[in-house]
Order: structure tokens, then sequence, then C-alpha cells
């Protein structure tokens, strides 16, 4: 008897769990709205150019990193080239470059080099847990048993992380006998852009491995970070699974309190419907658009969740092409710039600027670069705007984008002067787009270990996957939560499998329902 998993967008975490499940011999459909894998870590062209739709920093190829892993379960390669210095950091008065070795950091901020060798004690150990495949939070026998196995492996060295479990990044700088206002901004940068969140609020355990992306290595994807989704999309192709594009879905049909399909329309505006059957549904989605996607079907404890929780980020967005001849000299590829000392960040008062480089002939016209420009952003005052005063929206649009290049002309002198085309974009841009339920992207900030969001639904053969879900964060957070959603659903689905793709399976609606 086959299982057929269907799966919901073909983002990094849905096609992740998708082809770990094709190799495992589990027939496995697609289903994806646009034209192209990646979602927002893909990449799409326009006038020449591939640009980053998202996401710009890859993360998670080193030794029992996310990708690492992945790649080799699915002995599958990666098409990647590292960078160094991850980025450079731009503070008022202030530029310093975050490489591998720190060294920049601590000449900058010398009594931090204990905060920094404790960061590399607890993210290692971190690292180790997560490759051991620790399913936090747990939420059967199973996982707590799993949880305990991966607790005694590493046992008495795991206990060095207790008294990062219950406190904040903050709590540890004091603790460290750190009171400089200028580290603390600095460090808020670098937790906004990897744990969505500052050093007061995100939890210290999860915001030590957030502050290993530089040690651990920051690459460029050959083509741009789509690269990664299509990767995985030919492999799971040639393991037998099957990907349709311009497949919306408009709801999840659940019968006696079971998933038992999808219906999917060809098209945003398309009449051609039809019904996907699935024994297992995974929705690579945000909670709010599982919860409309389910509708009077929607379990009690989900449809409390998206009226409770507070909505994630979302980005303002420029995309640039620029003329490679017209920029500084050896510039970076990465810049982060801040453009003061205190107040909240994002809201163009901290961007992130990424650019395609030189040896990447396929992202950019000869002589010519890729740029992506990113701050963040509440989702809901945008959406105010656009319903209420349509002229005022357009306005914070211009208003945002002459302030990020501003900021960027002011840390690269010369840079706006490089700029042949600009595109910007907000959440409702985002929307549109990768149907992301308000533009929301980056997934949730880890203020709380205990508070963490797992895969399940309230469903028994429905999964969460995608950033939302813990670690979420990153490509390489979301390949450790498709990793454990792949391995869930073996367990819930042990009947022998069948490699078969089963297009025949799609069922048909009538145009009049």
């Amino acid at each position: 008897m086959s299982r057929r998993i269907l799966i919901i967008g073909a983002g990094i975490g849905g096609l992740t769990a998708g082809a770990l499940l094709a190799q495992a011999g589990y027939p496995v459909n697609v289903l994806e709205a646009h034209t192209y894998p990646g979602g927002c870590a893909g990449t799409f062209y326009h006038q020449g150019y591939r640009f980053e739709a998202g996401a710009t920093v890859a993360g998670g190829f080193h030794p029992n990193g996310p990708h690492t892993i992945i790649g080799k379960l699915l002995d599958t390669k990666w098409h990647v080239q590292r960078h160094d210095p991850a980025w450079m950091v731009h503070l008022p008065g202030q530029t310093l470059a975050l490489n591998q070795t720190y060294d920049d950091v601590l000449a900058n901020f010398p009594q931090s080099e204990s905060f920094w060798q404790a960061q590399r004690r607890v993210a290692d150990l971190g690292w180790k847990m997560a490759a051991q495949g620790l399913p936090w939070p747990p939420t059967d026998l199973t996982e707590w048993a799993q949880v305990m196995k991966v607790g005694l492996a590493n046992f008495p060295a795991d206990l060095r992380l207790l008294p990062f479990v219950f406190s904040t990044v903050e709590d540890w700088m004091k603790r460290s006998g750190i009171q400089d206002a200028a580290f603390k901004r600095f460090l808020d940068g670098q937790l906004l852009i990897s744990a969505q969140t500052t050093a007061e609020h995100v939890n210290a355990l999860w915001g030590a491995t957030a502050l290993d992306l530089a040690r651990q290595g920051v690459y460029h994807v050959a083509g741009g970070i789509g690269g990664l989704a299509e990767t995985l999309a030919t492999k799971l192709e040639a393991l037998g699974g099957e990907i349709l594009y311009r497949q919306r879905v408009t709801r999840i049909a659940v019968e006696q309190g079971r998933v038992t399909g999808v219906y999917a329309q060809r098209g945003r505006h398309g009449s051609q419907k039809a019904f996907f059957p699935a024994d297992f549904v995974i929705a690579n989605t945000t909670p709010w658009s599982l919860d409309q996607l389910l509708q009077a079907n929607s379990p009690l404890k989900l449809r409390k969740e998206v009226v409770t929780r507070k909505p994630g980020w979302g980005a303002f967005v420029l995309h640039l092409g620029v003329d490679a001849s017209k920029l500084p000299p050896d510039l970076p590829h990465h810049h982060q710039i801040i453009d003061q000392m205190d107040g909240p960040l994002g809201e163009t008062h901290s961007l992130f600027l990424s650019m395609s480089p030189e040896w990447d002939e396929r992202r950019a016209p000869a002589g010519h670069r890729a740029v992506t420009v990113t701050t963040h952003t509440r989702v809901q005052p945008w959406w105010d705007l656009i319903e209420r005063d349509e002229q005022a929206y357009h306005a914070r649009k211009a208003h945002y984008t002459e302030k990020l290049l501003t900021n960027i002309e002011n840390a690269i002198p010369g840079f706006r002067n490089s700029i042949d085309l600009l595109l910007p974009g907000t959440p409702v841009t985002y929307q549109f787009y990768t149907q992301r339920s308000m533009g929301m992207v980056g997934g949730f900030p880890i203020t709380s270990l205990f508070n963490a969001r797992g895969p399940r639904t309230g469903l028994p053969n429905l999964r969460l996957v995608g950033d939302s879900i813990f670690p979420g964060q990153s490509t390489a957070g979301v390949s450790l939560g498709a990793l454990r959603v792949a391995r869930d659903v073996q367990r819930h689905l042990r009947l022998p499998a069948t490699r078969s793709v089963h297009r025949s399976a799609v069922q048909k609606e009538p145009l009049s329902s």
C-alpha cells in the first residue's frame, strides 16, 4: 500500500523534508504556487539580473552543520564558495570586519574576549547536539526519549548549558562584566539578523548559536541562494518525487479529524482546479496561512495561536543593479549598516546589503552586480496604509528607499552613483509573490526555549515545516526542522511505501465548485 505525502510549498523546508522522504521510499508530491522553487530563499530573474527574493547569506556548511548533514544524507553536493569577511559592520564612527577569527571584533572590543570564549564553547556543544538529532520541543514519548538520549550522550558537558537556558544574552553580558554600549549595539545588530530580536530578549543558549554564523562560515551559492532549492528540487525529482508549479493550494480537506488531501488551482486566478489526495500533508507555511487553509477545520489550539501570537518581522527590500566599475575597489560583498547608537533597530535604522560576487557571472550582466538591501519592518503599518491611503503607502515606500540609499552612501561613498536599476518592495510585495501571510519573513524570535514552536498542528497527519518551527531562522535552521519532520512522518507512516509518481492520483474538480 502506498503512502502518499503531499507538501505545500517548495521552500527549503518543504523540499528538504520531501527529498528525505522520497529517498526513504515514499511517493512525494510538492505543490508550489510560483514558477520556481525557494520561496523566501529563492532567486528571481529581472532584466538580466538574478536577485535574491529574501535570504542573502547562507551558513551551515561546516562539519556537523545542517546543510552538511543534509548533503550527506541525500548524497548531494552544494555549489557554494566561502566568503571572508562574513560582512562589514558599520556603526556610527566605527567600522569593523566580522570574520572567522573575530580578531577585528576583539581589537575594537577587547573586554569581550571572555564573552566570545564562552560563546564558542556553548555554540560547539549546541551544534553537536543538533547533529545528534535533538527534537526540540519534544511532543511525544519517543521524542522525549531522544532528548534524554542526546542529553546522556553529552553528559556532563551539557551541564554547562544550564546557565544559558534561563537567561538572555544581555544577562550573559552582565555576568561577563561588559558594560560597553557600543558592544551591546554591535551584538544587537548581529542578533537582529540571525535571531530576529536583540540581546535583552533573545535566549542566551539560542543567541550563542545565532552569533556563531561568521565563525562557522558565510557562503555564496552559485547562481544565487535559490541554488540551494534548485539542488534540492533536482534531487527530489531524481528520487521519484514530483514538483508541480503554479499550483496554489486553496484549502486543506479534513474528514473525521484527519487530512485527506488539498484543493489547488492553477495560477493565481486560474479556473483549472484539482483535488490532490494524500495520506500525510506537510505545510511549508506560517501558522496564519495554515489556519486559513484549514478554514472551519482548524484545530482550536491553532486558532488561538494565530490570534495571540505576535506577528513576526517583515522586510523592506531594495533590489539594485549596479555598475561594478563605479564601485569602490575591493569592496566586500556583505555590509551591515547601523545609523544610530540608541533607539530601536530596523525601520531603516539598520540594514543588510549583499552583493553578488565577481566570479558568479550568472547573477548580473557583464560588468554589473546584483545587490539586495533589506531592513526589518513591522508588517501591519504597510497593510494599514495600502488599505486606507494608497498615496501615503507609496510616500512611505519612497521615504524608506531614500533613507536606505542615504545610509548606504554614508557608509560606502560613491555607491549611489553606481545604481542602474532600482526595485523597492514592502511586506505587501512579499505577500503577493511568496504567499507569506502579511509578508512575514524570517521566523519567530526565540526568547524562551520552552515557548519554541514545534511542527505539530493538532491534526495527526498534518505537520508544519519552515521558519515557523524551531529552530527556524535561516536556511540552516529550516533544514534542521525539516529533518525532524521527515523522521516524524516516517514514524507515523510505517507501512511499505512505493516510489511511484502519482500524477494520475490528481482528481479534477468541477469548475463550478
